[in-house]
């Protein structure tokens, strides 16, 4: 079974967690180590548009996927970021938290992370060529597995 972020279709190598409504998955370019996805199973677009069970559920999923980001990669703090419509920065049509494990010194200005966040998508920052393999994905999310059994 593959699942859908927006446009993409997630191979299940790629993805480290399933809820009842939601899914965690690892990012093709990293802003930091260990940066995941969290989304809602059921391809929504907006915040808006999520079900006050979805919101639950993702919410939760995000928190647990951040203590085992942050440990996995030795991480001391975190950062949640959700895009939500195209002047925010979102690129991919389906409503994801961005999880973020976080170290002192990671930026030389803390907030640089949103202004990463901002460009890592966007078509003149992103080719194929920067991305990581689909085994180095798939090892990376069979690691962070190991967290939720």
């Amino acid at each position: 079974m593959s699942f859908r972020f927006g446009q993409h279709l997630i191979k299940p190598s790629v993805v480290f967690l399933k809820t009842e409504l939601s899914f965690a998955l690892v990012n093709r370019k990293p802003v930091v180590p260990g940066h995941v996805l969290v989304c809602p199973l059921r391809p929504v677009e907006r915040f808006r548009d999520l079900h006050p069970n979805e919101v639950a559920d993702l919410f939760l999923a995000a928190q647990r996927v951040g203590t085992a980001v942050e440990k996995h990669f030795q991480g001391t703090s975190l950062t949640f970021s959700v895009q939500d419509g195209p002047e925010a920065g979102q690129t991919v049509k389906h409503v994801h938290i961005h999880v973020l494990p976080r170290k002192a010194g990671d930026f030389r200005r803390n907030d640089s992370i949103y202004d990463e966040l901002q460009k890592h998508d966007k078509e003149k920052e992103d080719s194929p060529a920067l991305w990581r393999s689909e085994e180095e994905m798939a090892a990376e999310a069979a690691a962070l597995r190991g967290y939720f059994q």
